[in-house]
């Protein structure tokens, strides 16, 4: 099962060096998942001056109930970098993948 996830950081003063001192774990987390297959594309979110200020990322897992137990263990989530989630279910379209 796919996911769309849509975060937006938080807006407090120091919510961008949160961002960044959970930032290569975040990127190591998501390392982790890449070979298996869960990781198909991720971006940061940016603002008008070109500032972080979220991200998006598509994901698979083979359930909701997998997906919440990455997401628990996710730098940007349990380092309250992140703090309005939204999350879809999606699928990537053909013209998308590689086959």
């Amino acid at each position: 099962m796919q996911f769309l996830i849509i975060a937006y950081d938080a807006t407090d003063a120091d919510a961008i060096n949160r961002r960044m001192v959970n930032r290569a774990a975040h990127i190591a987390h998501t390392d982790r998942f890449k070979p298996a297959g869960n990781m198909h594309f991720g971006a940061a979110i940016l603002n008008d001056a070109g500032k972080m200020i979220g991200s998006c990322m598509i994901v698979e897992f083979p359930s909701r109930t997998e997906f919440d137990a990455w997401l628990a263990e996710e730098p940007y989530f349990t380092g309250k970098v992140w703090e309005k989630i939204e999350v879809k279910p999606c699928q990537i379209g053909p013209s998308f993948t590689q086959r």
